[in-house]
């Protein structure tokens, strides 16, 4: 049953590492300077989001109880939800992005981190509170869970689209610290 969840939770928390594009060129250095600051601080915070989803995924694709997999999964969504208060707290250290509109792209995409920082701190809540001794309620409301997890992440998704929009993805593609390496299908455990 929590195999629903960690095919969910690998499609939407992620979601960090889409920010789309190739690379950026070297024309604009203050959109280059400013990128470099949010994501030198966002880099650990992928990594733990990825180390989270890591977690997730291993106690859905083994045979664990209940108990492990609430704890287990608890535990990741209080990760996620911390990770994703810090990227927006490094978005606002950072400053307004140079581009146009550069005060609403800021703003919204705070903001979008904040949702999902509050919408993965919900999750856990809810996680938490799901009765891992009744196998069959847990699954049911893992199943809901699952179901959640898509409002969870829109916040983040809509901030990254925003800072996509408003012109900064390949500023920031170009960093090391907005890259992360992500596992090929084939490599995922099945």
């Amino acid at each position: 049953m929590n195999k629903k969840l960690a095919a969910a939770l690998s499609g939407g928390a992620v979601l960090m590492l889409v920010l789309s594009g190739c690379g950026g060129d070297d024309s604009d250095k203050k959109a280059d300077a400013w990128a470099k600051k949010v994501c030198d601080q966002w880099q650990p915070e992928l990594k733990k989001i990825e180390a989270a989803n890591a977690d997730i995924k291993r106690v859905a694709t083994e045979s664990s109880k209940p108990e492990e997999v609430q704890t287990t999964d608890s535990a990741a969504f209080a990760t996620m939800s911390g990770s994703y208060a810090t990227m927006g707290t490094a978005l606002k250290g950072a400053g307004v992005p140079p581009v146009k509109e550069g005060q609403t792209t800021l703003d919204e995409s705070v903001k979008g981190f904040e949702s999902t920082s509050k919408g993965y701190a919900d999750l856990k809540a809810k996680m938490e509170a799901l009765d891992a001794k009744d196998q069959t309620k847990f699954a049911e409301g893992l199943k809901e869970l699952a179901g959640g997890l898509e409002e969870a992440t829109k916040g983040g998704k809509d901030a990254l689209a925003k800072l996509n929009a408003g012109g900064l993805d390949k500023a920031m593609n170009a960093q090391k610290g907005c890259q992360v390496a992500m596992a090929s299908p084939a490599a995922s455990p099945k």
